[in-house]
């Protein structure tokens, strides 16, 4: 895998998943990544033990950095953490709303001693507004932001079952980031970036919210159904597993009815002979393909889709998902041992990654440490 950022020096005061985020894909892409920690380490160590003793999150986010704990209250490492600053291209903070300023290292100072620094703040709300000073979690924002308003079902609403609000903040700021390094190369300039974990996910939320401000329309929350399309939906067979499948046009119906339901004659019903009639008689169609569906297994029902040549999804378990054909893998040495782990989503020239080890708490401190404080010697 291409190392593009190699001579990069990403200096991040990170914990939790937007920020780790972030320095994890500049650390993937060849970029040295410095993890300042507390004593006590990022939180995301000790949000699970499953996998052989480390957390979930931090093995997944964390592959590739030093780790370096420091107290920037004291003055002894201080000195070390600002020695850093001047040799760095990267400086990444998600620590609370104004901690950061009061330690002194507001990204408006550290940019006026070093103009090429990309600075990099992350918050829940953004620097403005009557949100701002406000602690925020993955959770809180997908409530606060209306994503939990659309996900669930006519029982209430659901948690998306991943860190959605996280990922997209840190996703976002990634490619503000990028952005930043390419524009530097021509100006010669940095600059700061702020991403909020509620405007990365709201800028996700806009067709549900232009819908609602300019159409007048709630959005439904439909479980693993389509509000506007029938057929399109989750179905059991025989085993109680769900196939989703979905039907785009009045070809595919035909041939759905035909190939899967093993009833050409259902294609042409007047309660289902287009789209419209299908969703208005939606539980009486419902109903019936359940019962034709409830006579095989999910698998056997999904070969009979795809061999119609209907898009469908098995409804995988984490059994299913640890099992699926479709995987690509990397492996990734940790404190406890390696890690086999699913494969980040791009592949560059046909290469699956490679990536740098997860780092105990302070593993780099004292290599580190010593680095940044002799050429803060030699610099004075």
């Amino acid at each position: 895998m291409p190392q593009d950022l190699e001579g990069l020096l990403v200096v991040s005061i990170e914990q939790a998943v937007a920020a780790p985020y972030v320095s994890g894909r500049l650390a993937e892409a060849g970029a040295r990544v410095i993890k300042i920690e507390r004593d006590e380490g990022d939180f995301a160590r000790e949000y699970d033990h499953l996998v052989h003793g480390e957390s979930a999150y931090f093995v997944w986010l964390n592959r590739g950095k030093e780790s370096v704990c420091l107290d920037l209250r004291s003055d002894a490492d201080r000195p070390v953490f600002e020695a850093m600053l001047e040799k760095a291209d990267i400086f990444i903070q998600n620590l609370a709303p104004g901690a950061i300023d009061r330690l002194g290292y507001a990204p408006d100072t550290l940019r006026k001693s070093n103009p090429r620094l990309i600075t990099v703040s992350i918050s829940g709300y953004g620097d403005e507004g009557p949100y701002s000073k406000l602690k925020a979690y993955d959770l809180l924002v997908q409530a606060e932001s209306g994503l939990s308003a659309i996900t669930g079902n006519e029982a209430g609403s659901a948690r998306v079952g991943v860190s959605v609000c996280d990922i997209a903040c840190g996703m976002t700021a990634h490619q503000a980031v990028l952005q930043a390094l390419v524009a530097r190369a021509t100006t010669g300039v940095g600059r700061h970036i702020s991403v909020s974990l509620f405007h990365a996910l709201t800028d996700w939320m806009n067709v549900p919210y232009l819908q609602y401000v300019y159409g007048g329309k709630e959005p439904a929350r439909n479980g693993l159904s389509h509000p506007t399309i029938a057929p399109y939906g989750a179905f059991a067979g025989s085993d109680g597993k769900l196939v989703l499948l979905s039907i785009q046009n009045e070809r595919e119906w035909a041939k759905f009815c035909e190939g899967v339901l093993k009833h050409p004659e259902i294609a042409t019903d007047p309660r289902f002979d287009s789209n419209t009639k299908r969703v208005q008689n939606r539980v009486e169609l419902d109903k019936l393909i359940a019962e034709i569906f409830a006579t095989q297994e999910r698998d056997n029902l999904s070969a009979l889709l795809h061999n119609a040549g209907i898009a469908n999804g098995r409804v995988s378990t984490m059994e299913d998902l640890a099992r699926h054909p479709q995987n690509r893998y990397v492996e990734v040495a940790t404190p406890t041992g390696p890690v086999k782990m699913l494969s980040p989503g791009a592949v560059v020239d046909g290469q699956v990654p490679t990536f740098g080890p997860v780092p105990a708490l302070g593993e780099h401190s004292a290599t580190v440490c010593q680095e940044f404080g002799k050429s803060m010697a030699t610099s004075n």
